[in-house]
This record gives C-alpha cells, sequence and structure tokens, in this order.
C-alpha cells in the first residue's frame, strides 16, 4: 500500500539534488505571493484527485461520449472563462487545505502538509478551464498532471501519492493494485452541511482498513463461523487493507496538533464505522488499531444496523466503504461517498453472490 514519506535525515552534507531542489524552493520563496507554495512531495500527505471529482463535469461528459473528443474541447476551450461547478471531493478539498492554515499558524517552515494533486486524463487544451476553476474557487492546487487520453495511473507513484480519488472505477482499481490507496467518489443525493473547520473522515473496516480476511468468513461461512473465528483470533492483529496508510498519514498530522496541546480543537477527526457488532468482534478490530499505533477519535459498531442514518449525523467529509449498498445508502441520506473496490465483497451485493459473466475458452 502507499506509505507515508521518511523524514529525512539530518545530515550536513546535501545532495546534488536537495541543493538543486532548495535554490528553486529559495528563489520562488523571494517572489511576492500570498499563494503558498506547494510542499517538498517526500514531506507531505498528496492527495490526487481527477477533474471530475473535483468538479461536476457531467455535461461535459455527456458531450465527449455522445459528440466525441474535439467536440469536447472545443466546447471547453468556448466556455472557459465559466467556472465549473463543485464536484464530491471539493467539499473534502476545502476541508484539506484549512488544515493546511492551521498547520501553518503552528509550524510556519514545516512542510508536512497536505499537497492536492489535479490528476487527470483531460487534454492539455481543457487545462486552461481548469486553472480559472481552481482560481475562481481559491483552491491551493499547484501540481497538475493532465496526461491527453491516457490513463494517469503510471504517474501517481511518481508524485509520491498517499490518495487517489476519481469517478473512474476502472483507473480506481488499477491505482489498487499499485499499492496506491484510491475510490472511486459519488455525489450524494442532497446537500448536508458541512463542518468548515474539521476535516471529518469516515472508514469502513473490514476490505477498507484491514484486509478482507474475516469478510471471506462471513461470505463463505455465515456469521456464527465469522464471530468464532474473531474470537479465537482476538489477539492475532488484522492484515492491513487498501487504505491504512491514509489513516496512518492522517494520524500523523494529527499528532502535530497534538503537540501544540491543540487534541481538543484538532482540525483532523476520524470515524471508524463498521456493520461488526461491538461485544461479538470488536476487540480485535480495537487491538489491530492499537498494534498499529494508530487512533480513530470514533469508533460505531452497527451489528449491521444501516450505516446511512448515523453518517448523517456524523457528516464526514468523505465515507470510504467496500460495499455498494452501503454506497448507496449514505449518499441517498445526504453523505458524500467514496467506493473501495477491494476484497471479496465485490463479488456481492447486498449478502447475495453476483453471478460472474463466464470465461471464454
Amino acid at each position: 500500500m502507499s506509505e507515508i514519506k521518511p523524514e529525512e535525515p539530518a545530515t550536513a552534507e546535501l545532495s546534488a539534488e536537495e541543493k538543486d531542489w532548495a535554490a528553486a524552493k529559495a528563489f520562488f520563496d523571494s517572489l511576492k505571493t500570498k499563494v503558498p507554495r506547494p510542499p517538498k512531495p517526500q514531506n507531505a500527505v498528496t492527495i490526487a484527485v481527477s477533474s471530475r471529482t473535483l468538479f461536476n463535469m457531467v455535461t461535459e461528459r455527456k458531450i465527449y461520449e455522445d459528440d466525441g473528443l474535439e467536440t469536447y474541447v472545443g466546447f471547453q476551450v468556448k466556455h472557459e472563462d465559466e467556472p465549473l461547478k463543485p464536484g464530491p471531493a471539493f467539499p473534502f478539498v476545502k476541508a484539506l487545505m484549512n488544515v493546511n492554515s492551521r498547520l501553518r499558524e503552528l509550524y510556519p517552515d514545516s512542510e508536512e502538509l497536505f499537497d492536492i494533486v489535479l490528476m487527470t486524463n483531460n487534454h492539455a487544451e481543457v487545462g486552461v478551464r481548469l486553472i480559472n476553476s481552481i482560481n475562481h474557487y481559491g483552491l491551493t492546487i499547484e501540481r497538475f498532471c493532465m496526461t491527453g487520453g491516457e490513463s494517469p495511473i503510471g504517474y501517481l507513484k511518481a508524485y509520491m501519492t498517499n490518495l487517489y480519488l476519481s469517478k473512474d472505477s476502472k483507473k480506481v482499481i488499477d491505482a489498487i493494485e499499485e499499492g496506491i490507496a484510491a475510490a472511486t467518489m459519488f455525489m450524494s443525493e442532497k446537500e448536508s452541511n458541512l463542518s468548515d473547520t474539521q476535516l471529518r473522515v469516515a472508514f469502513d473496516g473490514d476490505a477498507v482498513l484491514f484486509s478482507d480476511e474475516s469478510e471471506i468468513i462471513v461470505k463463505q461461512h455465515g456469521l456464527d463461523s465469522f464471530f468464532e473465528h474473531e474470537k479465537k483470533n482476538e489477539d492475532k492483529p488484522l492484515a492491513q487493507g487498501p487504505l491504512k496508510c491514509f489513516l496512518e498519514a492522517l494520524g500523523k498530522l494529527q499528532r502535530k496538533f497534538y503537540e501544540k496541546n491543540e487534541r481538543m480543537n484538532c482540525p483532523i477527526r476520524t470515524f471508524l464505522v463498521t456493520a461488526r457488532s461491538a461485544a461479538s468482534s470488536g476487540a480485535r478490530v480495537l487491538k489491530t488499531l492499537r498494534t498499529w499505533g494508530l487512533e480513530i477519535d470514533e469508533a460505531l459498531f452497527l451489528a449491521g444496523a444501516p450505516k446511512g442514518p448515523l453518517l448523517q449525523k456524523i457528516r464526514p467529509h468523505i465515507f470510504f466503504d467496500d460495499q455498494m449498498f452501503h454506497i448507496e445508502g449514505a449518499k441517498e441520506l445526504g453523505t458524500i461517498s467514496a467506493h473501495v473496490p477491494y476484497g471479496i465483497g465485490q463479488k456481492y451485493h447486498k449478502g447475495k453472490l453476483i453471478e460472474q459473466p463466464e470465461k471464454k475458452e
């Protein structure tokens, strides 16, 4: 899985590359601007978002599908002075920027910040409209990757990506297979009042933070076998899932606030929202997090109850789950959701096995 960037060793001698970076950074820092410079990639928590997650491009996508690439590009150029409307990742990105502002107040010289990268397979001609839209909303996004129709997945590791958000499930699956934390984003079906001062991130457990080891037991052998398995293995940590490293990255930034006695005013809050039962299978989850050295701010065990109503109270900027029926229930009640296409749950819907197409010989 994607990992947190290691801290640079303190050495008296800088490499040629580090000297070049320092010189370039010093030059840019000397320029008069109110726009914060992006941090050095290995120090940052890098969030890569596609243009269709950051902005609502449903109309533009339909033009592309109905009339082809040239008409699509022409439309974007013609309307490049009209800002695109916000998409599902927009509130999340705004919340990331708020955390950065708070971090800069406490650590003016630190580069341990969120770095947002626009990762899109759009043609460069479309870039002007994207830049104009970003500037219109005052978003701090300086790094772009525009691949002109090619998949951007190969660039994710080069950008040292901690999390990739897209509306293309195929690209998300490709990213997860490359070891990058990734999810497919969905717009909620109604507006929700989200916090302006605190980034709120909700995670499912199995096949999201953890592997699908326990989920396999449920699907193949039923709940009784699952409860027995979890009790027997209570002290054995679960293997990590595709989003574990993103929780780790959030925890790294949270600790920077705790070190300044700002725990109660921390602008990052994390939630575990799981269908597990607390008494029957909750201990293994909490012990796994403890073994990893990670904290979760709130752990909510629902024992199979619907997640949507609870998420409506939490109001996260993003909710990650591996099962589409949980995603559907959440977005119907106003939660911005992100599907993690990982594990055995992808073969089931509402507990029933999805018929797989026969493989051709």
